[in-house]
């Protein structure tokens, strides 16, 4: 089944006559009709050009990717190829774009009905392709409802300005605002992820982790290979959780691209998680060292503002009642937030931890306990999990002290108990 497309003045030999094109498949794709034809994208150019400038008021390569797609789907082959040009000419090192514009030529002569019908490609070369178009169009058509939020933030400390939610499944990387107190969306990017995908156990699996993260430094990218492109941000992968599961393996960073690449297939890397290079340097320039969470997913979960604020009371009343509990120095009170199957990373279970805790407990006398600078996410993963970081102001008597903690909250049953506990 195809569209006709009218494609400007009639063919010598051909007056009167519309050329059909194949592109119900790209229809389908921009308007998700669940089918799985090929799709009719571009033609590769195999010629070698120099590495581009980064112009960091270059249009938008996703917009216009869905553009030409719409431009398609309405039978308007003239458009297409001049948004697809402009692509072109924008990212001289699109792949993709190159891939489609080959296409779109095609089409000015005969049907097109296979993707990348004209180039000279290997089939997996032409899979990734497809691949990235793919993931590129659909997460531009299902962008965030602005009235949802992430359900993994739920409480940003004031100083941090922003927090990077990863959703794996789409290749995407959203940017949130904290605006007063709430996340609120303010751009979005494709990127690329491990090559087998998240869930990284070890060295070596080239699996992007999942988990909450922190950005602890900022790489310049020519103090780096030109693998990376202009820089990388570290993360602080493996983080306490990750060591108390046992994983192990470093050098997860968010990085660019080098200069002679535009992008990669959805799942192309070491296990890091790699943006275009214009992208890279937008997120970079925002970042706060230390400060901004990186929160990668396999699939992010969005909910109302309600069932945010729900989710938000909840993590805050566990963190206060546990407060409650330590400042009445009842050991029993205080036990009850812990889990029975607590343990540290040093091999401390709840029996052998809690005692030595309790010494300094006893030194106490009426103790006053303030939390300061609070942070709650819900962790990414299968298991109910809130990871709530604070600073622990105690005043006793004359003295005052301060120390920065973590707790991992786990809901076991209908309870919710600390599972792991750290300073940082």
């Amino acid at each position: 089944m195809f569209f006709a497309v009218n494609s400007g003045p009639p063919a010598a030999g051909k007056a009167g006559k519309s050329r059909i094109f194949a592109i119900f498949a790209l229809s389908c794709l921009v308007y998700g009709l669940g089918l799985s034809p090929a799709i009719a994208t571009a033609k590769s150019r195999p010629t070698k050009v120099a590495p581009a400038e980064i112009n960091p008021n270059a249009p938008d390569p996703d917009a216009l990717l869905i553009e030409v797609y719409k431009y398609l789907a309405a039978n308007n082959l003239q458009k297409a190829q001049s948004k697809i040009d402009a692509l072109v000419e924008a990212y001289p090192h699109f792949q993709l774009a190159h891939l489609i514009q080959g296409d779109l030529l095609l089409m000015h002569t005969r049907p097109v009905r296979n993707f990348g019908v004209g180039a000279l490609t290997q089939p997996d070369k032409l899979k990734d392709l497809r691949d990235e178009a793919a993931a590129r169009i659909r997460s531009y058509r299902e962008r965030p409802d602005p009235e949802l939020v992430p359900r993994a933030i739920l409480q940003l400390r004031d100083d941090q300005k922003q927090a990077i939610v990863v959703d794996a499944k789409k290749s995407r990387l959203y940017v949130y605002e904290n605006a007063a107190g709430q996340p609120r969306l303010i751009n979005d990017f494709y990127i690329s992820q491990g090559k087998f995908g998240i869930n990284k156990i070890k060295e070596g699996d080239q699996k992007t982790p999942i988990g909450v993260y922190y950005i602890t430094s900022r790489l310049a990218g020519t103090k780096l290979p030109s693998f990376y492109g202009p820089g990388a941000l570290p993360l602080n992968y493996p983080n306490e959780w990750d060591k108390f599961n046992g994983r192990n393996g470093s050098g997860i960073w968010l990085h660019g691209m080098p200069p002679e690449n535009f992008s990669r297939p959805p799942l192309a890397s070491d296990g890091c998680v790699v943006l275009t290079n214009p992208d890279f340097l937008k997120i970079s320039s925002m970042v706060d060292i230390g400060k901004t969470p990186v929160i990668i997913s396999e699939q992010v979960e969005f909910v109302t503002r309600n069932k945010w604020i729900v989710d938000k009371t909840l993590a805050e009343k566990l963190v206060d009642d546990w407060r409650l509990d330590m400042q009445s120095q009842n050991a029993n009170r205080i036990l009850t937030n812990y889990s029975r199957n607590f343990k540290t990373t040093q091999g401390d279970n709840l029996n052998t931890w809690f005692p030595k805790q309790q010494q300094s407990w006893d030194n106490w006398h009426n103790p006053a306990i303030k939390l300061k600078d609070v942070t709650h996410f819900r962790y990414p993963g299968k298991d109910e999990l809130i990871v709530s970081t604070f600073t622990q102001e105690t005043t006793n008597g004359k003295t005052r002290a301060a120390v920065r903690k973590r707790q991992y909250w786990l809901k076991e049953a209908a309870r919710w108990r600390i599972i792991y506990e750290t300073t940082v």
